[in-house]
């Protein structure tokens, strides 16, 4: 990795991409266009497992250097950070891989699909010279750190019950989107706890009923049988009788209302949409004694915008909001949910993590770019 020896990245951030899919070409692809033409990254290699993308991947996105092999890729010079967009199962060994090479990696959720996996990938992070950055990145919008300032302001009072969902059909395409290892929460349910516990910190407790609602379904033109959990429903428990629910499957065909909700002792705030894809907040305060309703103020606003964030810490030498500690609390839930769905047994969480906290944004910076770790909601 290049820099100016003060911790400041000089030149554009390189970047090689690893898993060529939809992800890349819908998510990310569009926001990569924008940080080469301003020049503050480029995309200089591809990996993916089927070479025969080679030639459409120079096409496409116009890089030439394409391997099969990933390690290839991460421990070529040539890259500054890894994003890595492949399926499940291969995200942390990817993710180890580029920090064990020192480079900054941004990867897709989650961050793995073991707990000894994700404690291992967040003790390395804290080793290596480069960034570990995981998705989902709902806390970097505007409508959700909105959210969070007037929550820890006390707007609502005391936070005491908290409610989040999100869930559709199901994708007819990647099998292993229902293998062991996938699964709804895996895939979907994490945008919801990732959001929770981020208004509200780390969970101490977690009770879920989860299962397969629908055991069979063609994917990819084949019927398959479905291994992994696509219906479920998650219980946090945050002490002092605070609780949250998650509702999340490959099972709900369509939704009309508040994506998430807090309730405090004096109020209720709700974003509208999607935690991914926010549509604006509704506030209610007794004192008002009426709705509040705010209008999204960036309805362009990215789901893939950490790859911006990581870019903009890279070259500014800041360190990044979104924390692999946060990931793996998440991971936790998750995989401790499956347990306590197996077993009907509540189950005690031992990681936890810094929630972030969103000082009041400076005129004409964006939000996402301010953090200050000394700093406490």
């Amino acid at each position: 990795m290049t820099g100016d020896g003060n911790g400041v990245h000089a030149g554009p951030v390189r970047i090689g991409v690893v898993g060529c899919g939809n992800v890349l070409e819908v998510g990310y692809w569009p926001l990569l266009e924008r940080l080469r033409a301003r020049g503050l990254a480029d995309l200089v290699m591809a990996c993916d497992r089927r070479e025969e993308l080679r030639g459409e991947v120079a096409a496409r996105y116009g890089v030439e250097r394409f391997t099969a092999d990933f390690r290839e890729l991460v421990e070529s010079p040539d890259v500054d950070l890894v994003l890595v967009l492949t399926s499940m199962p291969l995200h942390g060994p990817v993710s180890r891989a580029g920090l064990e090479a020192g480079k900054h990696v941004l990867v897709e959720k989650p961050l793995a699909t073991t707990l000894e996996e994700g404690l291992a990938l967040v003790e390395l992070a804290r080793q290596s010279p480069g960034h570990l950055v995981p998705a989902p990145f709902v806390t970097l919008s505007p409508t959700y750190q909105t959210m969070a300032r007037r929550i820890a302001r006390g707007d609502i009072g005391r936070p005491l019950l908290a409610r989040a969902r999100y869930g559709w059909a199901g994708p007819s395409w990647g099998q292993w989107f229902y293998r062991a290892g996938g699964g709804a929460l895996f895939d979907l349910g994490v945008y919801n706890l990732t959001s929770l516990t981020g208004l509200l910190g780390p969970a101490e407790r977690v009770s879920a009923m989860a299962g397969v609602a629908i055991p069979r379904r063609v994917v990819d033109g084949e019927t398959i049988e479905v291994e992994a959990e696509d219906n479920a429903h998650v219980l946090l428990d945050w002490g002092r009788s605070v609780y949250g629910v998650v509702t999340t499957g490959f099972t709900m065909q369509q939704y009309r209302s508040p994506c998430l909700e807090v309730y405090g002792s004096e109020g209720t705030i709700q974003m509208l949409g999607d935690d991914w894809d926010p549509e604006g907040y509704e506030l209610w305060q007794n004192e008002v004694g009426a709705w509040q309703v705010y209008a999204e103020t960036d309805p362009a606003w990215p789901w893939a915008d950490g790859l911006n964030h990581l870019v903009d810490c890279i070259r500014g030498g800041t360190r990044p909001l979104v924390t692999p500690e946060h990931a793996c609390h998440v991971l936790e839930i998750m995989l401790a949910a499956q347990r306590a769905a197996r077993d009907g047994q509540t189950q005690v969480l031992r990681t936890a993590f810094e929630r972030p906290c969103f000082p009041e944004p400076p005129v004409g910076r964006p939000a996402h770019l301010v953090y200050d770790r000394t700093l406490r909601a």
